[in-house]
């Protein structure tokens, strides 16, 4: 578990990192560069997951050799498995992170959601419900390996 106390934020206690895959960790169903180090280290400390639809039908070979949870969701309702899944692990343990429309309900609902902008770009609807936007999903990942850097994005 990773534990930070954000002033004029709270407490947070996050146990669960639940990830979007295209356009999040991978771009057009290949997994992006220089991820193996981050979620590594994470994953000593908390879950890592991955939910997706795996539009390109691989998301289960790229993702082999990394210490994540892959669920892949049917192609209906998208937004509202992923919004499930992330109640099921607990809203006030997790962190969401994704990019497409489809994610915006569990951006909302998590402790913590972050939209990212990489090469899909980011649906104004998951911008718009997310807590903190990162340009790619190794800053992201990295808020919680550099404590300091989200508590000086999210503090008051």
């Amino acid at each position: 578990m990773i534990e930070i106390v954000i002033p004029g934020y709270g407490d947070v206690k996050i146990a669960h990192i639940v990830m979007d895959y295209n356009g999040t960790m991978a771009c057009d169903g290949i997994v992006l560069d220089n991820l193996r180090e981050i979620t590594d280290i994470l994953s000593k400390k908390v879950d890592l997951h991955v939910i997706t639809a795996d539009t390109f039908g691989i998301a289960e070979e790229q993702l082999k050799d990394f210490p994540v949870s892959l669920s892949i969701l049917p192609e209906s309702s998208q937004d509202k498995a992923k919004l499930m899944y992330v109640e099921q692990l607990g809203c006030d343990n997790c962190v969401a992170i994704g990019n497409g429309r489809n994610d915006s309900a569990m951006l909302e609902a998590a402790k913590i959601g972050i939209v990212l902008l990489q090469e899909e770009g980011a649906a104004v609807k998951s911008t718009m419900a997310a807590d903190i936007m990162c340009r790619d999903l190794r800053s992201a990942l990295s808020l919680f390996t550099e404590h300091k850097r989200l508590t000086a994005t999210l503090r008051s």
